[in-house]
């Protein structure tokens, strides 16, 4: 079949085949990160841009133009713009679009113009691009674009020597980027890129691609498609050697944005690096990496309003802990000044500062005090919904027995979506939030956040308040209770006894991520006792160890 023309409804198949196809391995993707830092997260990002960017494209009507569709490309993924090669997938979509601007069909000598000006779009974003990395394997794919739309009117064809030259391109890459051959990997932003290719390609060639998304709740947990990535590459980096330790985003809102796009880009650099500054029409899209975020969205509000606000700690990121989506309010904003509009909020029930100090890192709004012994009532629940101005509002109320009041709460709003996520204690919470994603709608996310929680087990270590006899153990007042998954599972004397014992039984699970926070009445080196513990036990398991704070519970420890 010969596609010497593509009108914009293949344009659209393309772009929806491309997207689906990162989507589906979006993973293997994340495993070859190690550039600019290893956080482990090209992939998802990169899908998240483009599957913002198929969304709207799909918006467009069916008498939608070439152009039309295109603009619709560029706009959708600089909105959905997540991480540094999602930002520099929504500057080669960019200038895709201008160099469509006035196309009704698309023939090989447009498509490798639009694919050139996407590259000259893209380095020009960069401050200061590496080789190495996305930004060359595209542009030798552009290069291959150019050269073959001399002789070749077949746009699959064209495509296919495309997809060619950039394999050949990835492949060089650990020869231009000494960590990317101190890894062992190819870099993963290049990969991410061709496989968008590779799902245009099957668009032009397989009539049965569809112009429906897949479903990313599901795609989640697939497994890489094609190759095998070393996901021990990411050992291969120290936390230490990270030099700016916040991935920093934002879009400014502003009149004529393409004015401020120089100075932001100005002032980012001498703060920070890995840095993006984009402008289209009335926003700018900023990407850097700084020790002071601050500073960076202070400058974003002095000539306009942000939204899509995220900051991620790369040093916790490199560590398994991702923090995602954090909403920068200071704490006088959210509980004085009156709160600015946005799409989501949380609220979250905690026990103990360094437990609520987590929460709000990862973009809790409002932290209700509670717990076991004190559990907050629906009117709680009601006031903390009250001071959030959001349309949808998630709540995690971190124990089995504040959900029905969280439940009641949520039934009595009505100018508001309450979702309450079915948390049963805080390590839950921590890991509904960092499965949370801003590009996905409310019921995905609670689809998502719920599923992850079922991957969280959960040890407690506490104390008795009385004689009593449960089940087959015989309690005497103050010994010390071992909880696992809410049943009790080891009584003993011997807090290290008691917590010792629910760690062996977590590690037989299998598990991966150990966390333990220590309460009020632990300290610091008691816990790290028992992370060293762990890792005896789990020499290829990942530990941390946390100040929770909290009353009652000497340990909290989770594995997922």
């Amino acid at each position: 079949m010969l596609n010497n023309r593509l009108d914009a409804e293949q344009f659209r198949r393309m772009i929806v085949a491309g997207a689906n196809r990162l989507e589906a391995n979006k993973k293997e993707v994340d495993e070859l990160n190690v550039f600019p830092v290893p956080d482990g997260d090209t992939g998802t990002n990169m899908s998240l841009t483009v599957m913002s960017a198929a969304r709207e494209v799909l918006k467009t009507g069916d008498d939608a133009s070439v152009e039309a569709v295109a603009k619709a490309l560029s706009s959708g993924a600089l909105r959905g713009a997540r991480g540094n090669s999602g930002v520099i997938v929504s500057q080669l979509f960019r200038g895709m679009y201008r160099g469509l601007r006035g196309t009704e069909e698309i023939d090989a000598a447009a498509w490798a113009n639009a694919m050139r000006q996407g590259v000259e779009t893209a380095y020009k974003a960069v401050m200061r691009p590496k080789e190495g990395t996305i930004l060359t394997v595209a542009r030798g794919m552009a290069e291959a674009a150019v050269d073959a739309a001399i002789e070749e009117e077949d746009l699959a064809e064209l495509l296919k020597l495309v997809i060619e030259r950039g394999e050949e391109v990835l492949e060089k890459t650990p020869d231009m980027l000494p960590v990317l051959k101190e890894a062992g990997v190819v870099d993963a932003g290049g990969k991410g890129l061709l496989y968008i290719y590779k799902g245009m390609y099957e668009a032009l060639t397989d009539e049965n691609v569809s112009l429906e998304l897949m479903d990313t709740t599901a795609a989640k947990k697939e497994e890489p498609t094609e190759g095998k990535a070393p996901a021990q590459a990411q050992a291969a980096f120290n936390t230490e050697s990270i030099t700016y330790g916040y991935c920093t985003e934002f879009i400014v809102h502003c009149a004529q944005a393409e004015q401020h796009e120089e100075m932001m880009r100005s002032y980012l650099s001498s703060i920070g690096d890995s840095l993006v500054v984009v402008a289209d029409d009335d926003l700018i899209k900023i990407h850097v990496h700084t020790n002071d975020p601050g500073l960076a969205i202070q400058k974003g509000l002095s000539i306009g309003y942000l939204s899509n606000m995220k900051i991620d700690n790369m040093r916790l990121q490199h560590q398994n802990l991702l923090v995602q989506e954090m909403p920068q309010e200071t704490e006088a904003s959210v509980e004085e000044a009156p709160a600015e509009h946005k799409e989501y909020g949380f609220i979250a029930v905690s026990m103990g500062e360094g437990l609520t100090k987590i929460l709000k890192e990862l973009g809790v709004d409002q932290v209700i005090t509670g717990g076991q012994t004190m559990n907050p009532s629906t009117e709680d629940v009601l006031n903390a919904i009250e001071k959030i101005n959001a349309d949808h509002i998630f709540i995690l109320p971190n124990n089995k027995n504040i959900i029905l009041a969280a439940q009641q709460a949520a039934a009595l709003i009505q100018d508001k979506e309450i979702l309450v996520v079915q948390t049963r204690n805080v390590p839950q919470g921590i890991t509904a939030m960092l499965n949370f994603a801003s590009d996905f709608s409310a019921e995905e996310n609670l689809k998502m956040m719920e599923e992850a929680i079922q991957e969280v087990h959960t040890g407690m270590t506490t104390f008795a308040i009385r004689d009593t006899h449960l089940g087959d153990f015989e309690i005497h007042k103050d010994d010390i209770l071992g909880m696992l998954d809410g049943e009790l599972s080891v009584v003993d004397q011997d807090v290290d006894v008691v917590s010792k014992e629910l760690i062996d039984r977590l590690v037989e699970m299998d598990k991966e991520l150990f966390t333990v926070y220590y309460g009020e009445d632990a300290t610091q080196d008691s816990a790290q006792a028992l992370a060293d513990y762990i890792m005896q036990k789990m020499p290829e398991g990942e530990v941390e160890v946390h100040d929770g704070g909290q009353p009652l519970y000497h340990y909290i420890i989770s594995a997922e």
